[in-house]
């Protein structure tokens, strides 16, 4: 390997640590944002929902100013979930410390992928004590050992994983914002009415070309659900999709579950997609396994929806999956979009949970979520959504099978660089830009 690489404990590696443990800020609705446990998560800060005012800032901050770049980490609850910060002045809450590399020593984003390498979480559990909640202490954080290449290899390093980071949370930030979109095409049309309401007051559709604003109709008529426009028919999400749930087969039988070949997925499995897309499951069924589930292997499009602990996760299959019992699939009947059912259910998300119950948690039944009303409009207006919202799902579904292999290449480069098992020299090609 290029250069000496030496082995230091943390404390003599950083300039700064702050450790705001043991203190709880006063919280305000708007302000400052304020980075917890819960928003530090795969390697990134998610969106804050928590503040403190301006005014508590300083005093706040007495322990330490958090700079861009600084690394944080979590201490417990969970232990070892590893961000680095941006540019946006934050406060930092309980459980969590701040890391800033000592100059020429640590480079700070180098930092953070060695923080979250198999040695340093290693470490980190190892050094971790508490029987409830597993965390870790100041003081043993201090005694973690860094294995540090010489300063200008651990920058090469920085960028070349650091290039791959970026490209996935460019493909995050683009997929939100064509989620988004998607979500405003099928509220205005669907939920608002916009076009009927434009085209009833003598306006042409905003942002809609002639052949679409015509099948549009002028006015509304009264239904069971209100006004809604004219021609539209309310229908049930049954006679819109056949509705099926999952279950398990046994967990104690092998030949059920060894060398399973068929994806099937959990609630889990969509609790930390970014986008409603499955790509992958944590765990497969043999075909014997699979004969367990009368709902079987679902096809490539179904729309998944958690249906108790929690109600609401949603996904649309991108692999044929069988699922288990806490889950309503639907399959599109006919002429019915599976975009069309994906958006309803975020849009229909308060109606749903209406219908569900359960003292333990809630829960919402296939019995009950079947005849659920929604306004339906002709198939040729279904279709004209579809064309519209289709190109964008298709990306959202490209840049996620990207960020997959570029996530993979990523975790497979890590430990090998880390160690210096990889040259970084050979490693440099595989943060070219893909095509």
């Amino acid at each position: 390997m290029a250069g000496e690489w030496t082995v230091r404990p943390l404390e003599d590696c950083v300039a700064t640590l702050i450790d705001y443990r043991g203190r709880t800020p006063q919280k305000t609705s708007s302000g400052i944002p304020l980075i917890t446990a819960k928003v530090v998560k795969g390697g990134r800060i998610e969106t804050p929902d928590e503040f403190i005012s301006v005014d508590e800032y300083a005093p706040w901050m007495r322990r330490g100013i958090p700079n861009a770049g600084d690394v944080v980490i979590t201490t417990e609850a969970p232990l070892g979930e590893v961000a680095q910060l941006g540019c946006e002045r934050v406060a930092l809450a309980q459980r969590l410390i701040a890391l800033r590399g000592k100059s020429g020593v640590l480079d700070n984003t180098f930092l953070k992928f060695l923080m979250q390498s198999e040695d340093v979480q290693n470490q980190l559990r190892a050094r971790a004590s508490g029987t409830t909640v597993l965390g870790i202490k100041q003081s043993e954080l201090r005694k973690v050992l860094l294995t540090l290449p010489p300063i200008h290899e651990q920058r090469a390093i920085a960028h070349i994983l650091g290039t791959l980071d970026d490209k996935i949370d460019l493909n995050r930030k683009t997929n939100e914002t064509l989620e988004a979109m998607a979500r405003a095409f099928f509220k205005s049309w669907f939920v608002d009415f916009d076009p009927v309401r434009a085209k009833a007051a003598g306006r042409k559709p905003a942002g809609m070309d002639a052949e679409t604003a015509r099948l549009f109709p002028d006015e509304f008529e009264e239904s069971e659900l209100g006004r809604i426009p004219k021609g539209w028919v309310v229908k049930t999400i049954g006679d819109l999709s056949e509705v099926v749930g999952g279950s398990t087969p046994s967990t104690t039988e092998p030949k059920y579950w060894d060398r399973g070949i068929h994806h099937w997925a959990t609630p889990k499995d969509l609790s930390g997609l970014a986008v409603p897309v499955l790509l992958d499951t944590e765990r497969r069924v043999t075909s014997a396994g699979l004969a367990q589930i009368s709902s079987g292997l679902l096809p490539v499009g179904t729309v998944l929806l958690s249906s108790r602990a929690p109600i609401g996760y949603l996904a649309v299959a991108e692999v044929p999956v069988a699922i288990n019992q806490g889950f309503i699939a639907m399959k599109p009947r006919d002429d019915v979009p599976n975009l069309f059912l994906l958006l309803w259910a975020r849009a229909a998300y308060a109606a749903i949970l209406s219908r569900a119950n359960g003292s333990t948690f809630l829960e919402i039944s296939k019995a009950n979520f079947r005849p659920i009303p929604t306004v339906v409009p002709p198939p040729a207006t279904l279709g004209a959504f579809d064309r519209l919202a289709r190109p964008l799902y298709n990306m959202i579904v490209r840049n996620q099978r990207e960020s997959r292999i570029l996530a993979g290449l990523r975790d497979t480069l890590l430990p090998r660089l880390l160690s210096g098992e990889l040259p970084v020299g050979d490693a440099e090609g595989f943060a070219e830009p893909c095509t």
